[in-house]
């Protein structure tokens, strides 16, 4: 398990302005964790050797010292963790934020390449701009008073019990705030130590991925509706990598072949085409759904048909149960469908399995990658599966 050694020191404020899910980061991103300005922003258990926030004042992220990876090849350490920040602020999903970056990342550098013209397995340029783009890669966060909202330590597993409540919330602090940050609560206690991340409560901090947050507390029960450009690009996921990619309405063509060659010239420029990729876990094999279909509909924090008899044949039966939304529903924090009844792209419960476990039918992304489809498609999108 990654461990890192700690020097502390006070660096540049934190931007105190918010930014909303979804919202796609400039070229040179304001990393932002709480707490944000204001009085309310007072820390009620500082990190013991950590820089403590003025009162009123922003947050400071965090310098932490380990040994520089060579640029050419995978990186660890403090370069891991920034690697896998820069890809996620561009859109090209790296999996767990975990400093232990696994295939997922090494997708996520190959669709970085392929955009800007680098050979796609080419780490020098990738892990170049992630030092300039990240240099602080941990910062002190905050535990935000909405949490007591948005936690159910009783929530059960039954689903008939789900049934009757009002929200499938997260279960710990500890899995609010991982998920906020985009990792998992092994991370979090790696960082912080089981002690602490045990008894997390509002006000509280500790340290995270100083990544752009993903703010449960900002989505409704919206639905997204078509637009004139997004609608015309399209997606490729691709089960066999187990990854989502999406591309403008016509991207660069990179394979030429003339009539009667028996060898194709690849060409090497960059394919501006490409513009996102996320990792996903596909359905079972029996139920995956190839073919190329239109996205039909995207609505936040949709209720859930709950249909055993779907779930083990495929097919619709008669008694289901409506699981209320929130983070932990089976569906996770939206639902995009496509014209194939029954089979959509959303989120998850359970962001750790993304590319592990199978789904029934569908394709899952993590919450944090799934709420960004909207910013980058609508309704009209075709979706290939392959």
């Amino acid at each position: 398990m990654l461990r890192f050694s700690f020097l502390l020191v006070l660096a540049a404020a934190i931007s105190a302005s918010g930014q909303q899910v979804g919202v796609q980061p400039a070229t040179r991103p304001v990393f932002k964790a709480l707490p944000l300005g204001g009085a309310d922003d007072l820390v009620s258990k500082p990190i013991p050797g950590a820089p403590a926030p003025a009162s009123g004042g922003p947050a400071a992220p965090l310098e932490t010292v380990s040994p520089p990876s060579s640029l050419d090849v995978k990186p660890a350490g403090d370069d891991a963790v920034r690697l896998q920040i820069f890809l996620d602020e561009a859109n090209f999903g790296p999996g767990l934020v975990d400093g232990k970056p696994g295939r997922f990342t090494e997708l996520a550098v190959y669709s970085w390449n392929e955009v800007n013209g680098h050979p796609v397995d080419d780490w020098v340029a990738v892990n170049t701009a992630a030092r300039k783009a990240v240099p602080n890669p941990l910062a002190v966060g905050l535990v935000p008073d909405v949490v007591k909202e948005w936690v159910d330590p009783d929530l059960p597993t039954k689903r008939s019990l789900q049934a009757k409540k009002r929200r499938m919330s997260y279960r710990s602090v500890a899995e609010f705030m991982s998920e906020r940050y985009h990792c998992d609560v092994a991370y979090l206690t790696v960082l912080n130590g089981g002690k602490r991340i045990n008894t997390l409560k509002a006000r509280d901090s500790l340290i995270v991925p100083n990544i752009t947050p993903f703010y449960i507390e900002k989505l409704g029960q919206v639905r997204h509706e078509a637009d004139p450009a997004l609608s015309l690009r399209h997606v490729v996921v691709d089960t066999k990598i187990n990854q989502a990619r999406i591309f403008e309405a016509a991207p660069a063509a990179l394979v030429v072949a003339e009539p009667g060659q028996t060898e194709v010239t690849r060409v090497t420029r960059a394919n501006r085409g490409l513009i996102a990729s996320f990792p996903i876990t596909p359905g079972k094999p029996q139920f995956i759904k190839f073919g190329t279909w239109e996205l039909r509909s995207m609505v936040e924090l949709p209720y859930w048909r709950y249909d055993q008899q779907l779930l083990d044949t495929g097919k619709r039966g008669n008694d289901a149960l409506n699981i209320p939304a929130g983070p932990n529903s089976p569906v996770g924090v939206i639902w995009n469908g496509l014209s194939k009844p029954g089979i959509g792209m959303h989120g998850t419960s359970d962001p750790e399995t993304i590319g592990r476990a199978r789904s029934a039918g569908c394709i899952r992304l993590a919450n944090w990658d799934a709420i960004r489809l909207p910013i980058l498609i609508r309704p009209g999108t075709t979706v290939e599966i392959r």
